[in-house]
């Protein structure tokens, strides 16, 4: 069965409806407080200096800022304490009043762990290629292999929620339209709740950001923190941006970058102990009894 056109219809209409909400007006009034400036970095520790408050860091490129360099940052006591040479990061960088460039958010980038996850990613992109037109997945198709990390920094495989329902989405943290992934939150959170007043077991909840690039593991694990989120059987994801836009095209989910946001289509698709694709609904007009019916 090949996706229905409605999808495509659902898509471009959603696509259109939120051509204007951005984060910040490309116009804003002469009273309009800019926004401080942030960007994710990835990179390798050259030197640690205390003394300074500062680290020395080869950065990748950050996409649309700057291109690959060695450059001092400013950095917490705590995180300076942890960093040593040769340790690849990643990083939230910021830019104070001073114009000084500070790092926040470091995380320490395990080297095991990311050749598995980019092993992963590196099959996910053969398999896209390999479906090439037909790399949407239909309900009653198996979801594709995939593996990311979760909340925590753990290398989360598909293949870990087998023998167990699965209700998955996309979402991403910054997101600022309250009807869409502040929505769908919601929703997967009041799920939970009637899953757990119902006495149903056998359950995972799982949120891929559509942002990998900022939605860190720690950023994520603070988007739940803040909401009261338990994560026992609620998991976010995030890994390489490549795996991110082949999962987006194989469950038929569209996103186009805008001026301060990110324009998108959502899905919430449930998923049996086999891995099949059981049940999906488009946008966030789902309620959570009608998933826990199916359940």
């Amino acid at each position: 069965m090949k996706p229905h056109p409605s999808l495509f219809l659902f898509a471009g209409l959603a696509l259109a409806a939120l051509a204007g909400c951005s984060r910040t007006d490309k116009n804003p009034p002469a009273t309009a407080t800019a926004a401080p400036m942030e960007h994710p970095l990835t990179g390798e520790v050259i030197a640690v200096t205390p003394a300074r408050s500062a680290v020395l860091v080869h950065h990748e490129e950050i996409p649309g800022y700057m291109p690959p360099m060695t450059m001092e940052f400013l950095a917490s006591p705590a995180d300076l304490a942890r960093l040593k040479e040769g340790q690849r990061i990643r990083a939230r960088m910021t830019q104070d009043t001073k114009g000084d460039l500070h790092l926040e958010a470091i995380e320490l980038i395990d080297p095991v762990k990311e050749r598995e996850v980019t092993a992963a990613a590196n099959l996910l992109r053969q398999d896209t290629s390999a479906r090439g037109k037909g790399a949407y997945r239909e309900v009653g198709e198996t979801v594709p292999q995939f593996t990311l990390y979760n909340q925590d920094g753990e290398v989360v495989s598909i293949n870990r929620f087998r023998g167990r329902r699965v209700v998955l989405n996309f979402i991403y943290t910054r997101c600022p339209i309250a009807t869409m992934c502040p929505a769908s939150t919601l929703r997967m959170m009041a799920l939970q709740q009637a899953v757990r007043d119902q006495g149903v077991r056998n359950l995972e909840l799982v949120s891929i950001t559509l942002d990998p690039a900022y939605d860190t593991p720690s950023v994520l694990k603070d988007y739940a923190r803040v909401r009261g989120i338990d994560t026992a059987n609620f998991t976010f994801l995030t890994g390489p941006e490549g795996a991110v836009r082949d999962l987006l095209h194989q469950f038929g989910v569209i996103v186009q970058p805008g001026d301060n946001d990110l324009k998108h289509t959502l899905a919430t698709l449930l998923i049996d102990e086999q891995g099949k694709i059981v049940h999906r609904v488009d946008g966030t007009a789902w309620e959570p009894q009608e998933f826990l019916r199916r359940l």
